[in-house]
């Protein structure tokens, strides 16, 4: 049995957007709600550049269906300013902000790295085993929130359920099968970040699931996926789907990951300019054979 593959776009605010893949005068306030009847999941971005507040997670849950998934990414300054160091406070203050509040909703927790940091074994590690595993745990780790949160806390984890990790990096230092066996060892996602940089593109398997970035083959966020590379990525994810790898997959480790019978598959489009985000998406999810969520009547 395959695992379950979600398709998405990185945000859903996008001026572009408006009038094109949102219908003419939907307000606003709706595009939320409308995108997530378009997609499965949806990766929540603000959370890099901000603290966001406990009552908008919440607002955010309720404008999506049921069986949604949002994928929620770690705040910048925690990888960017900080760069992992000192960053226990940090981290409280990120899962105190409001995440809790997406109940079953909340999904894989995506962290970033700037091109300029390189590899680190024991700063990762470090980081990698600081990371909470479970929600209960991750409710722990909110409470040494400081003084900045007070009042404006979320602090009940939604059950105890399982927190998955996914990192993306940017330097060359990072192709290493030591990175690799160190994602494997913490059950911790490498992120297939499809980029026209010269940033790592990989396809290691570290994880019992698999997080995509497409940001645009040809120029960063903004190239279109054509029909063919489209097809190689459906394969792609038809085989990380039932447990398996993809024949030409591109690795740094020459060591296969754990067998699984199966994996589940998160995949963002992030060239949002000029509509091809929400194109491709869709169109990758039909040679899936993955259908929409059914938009209501009413918008």
């Amino acid at each position: 049995m395959a695992g379950r593959i979600r398709i998405g776009v990185s945000g859903w605010r996008y001026t572009p957007w408006r009038g094109n893949f949102y219908p003419p005068k939907l307000q606003q306030a709706r595009e939320l709600w409308y995108a997530a009847r378009q997609f499965p999941s949806i990766e929540l971005n603000g959370s890099f550049y901000s603290l966001q507040r406990p009552s908008s997670y919440a607002m955010w849950a309720a404008q999506t269906p049921e069986g949604f998934v949002f994928a929620v990414k770690g705040g910048r300054y925690i990888t960017h300013m900080l760069r992992l160091r000192n960053a226990r406070t940090a981290m409280a203050n990120f899962f105190a902000s409001g995440l809790f509040e997406l109940g079953d909703k909340l999904g894989p927790i995506l962290w970033q790295f700037p091109p300029n940091m390189q590899f680190d074994p024991t700063l990762f590690e470090a980081f990698f085993k600081a990371l909470p595993k479970t929600t209960v745990a991750a409710a722990v780790l909110a409470c040494h929130h400081d003084e900045r949160l007070r009042g404006r806390q979320s602090l009940q984890a939604p059950g105890n359920h399982r927190m998955r990790h996914a990192v993306e990096v940017r330097h060359e230092s990072f192709v290493t099968p030591a990175f690799i066996g160190l994602l494997r060892k913490y059950r911790i996602a490498w992120v297939v970040a499809d980029t026209p940089r010269p940033w790592p593109l990989y396809e290691d398997v570290t994880a019992d699931f698999v997080y995509m970035r497409l940001h645009g083959s040809t120029e960063l966020y903004k190239s279109r996926y054509t029909s063919e590379q489209l097809d190689r990525w459906a394969d792609c994810i038809r085989a990380w789907s039932t447990g398996g790898e993809p024949a030409d997959a591109r690795l740094i480790s020459p060591e296969p990951p754990p067998a699984r019978a199966s994996r589940d598959v998160y995949c963002y489009f992030d060239n949002t300019d000029k509509l091809h985000a929400p194109d491709n998406a869709r169109e990758l999810m039909g040679k899936l054979g993955l259908s929409s969520p059914q938009l209501e009547a009413v918008l």
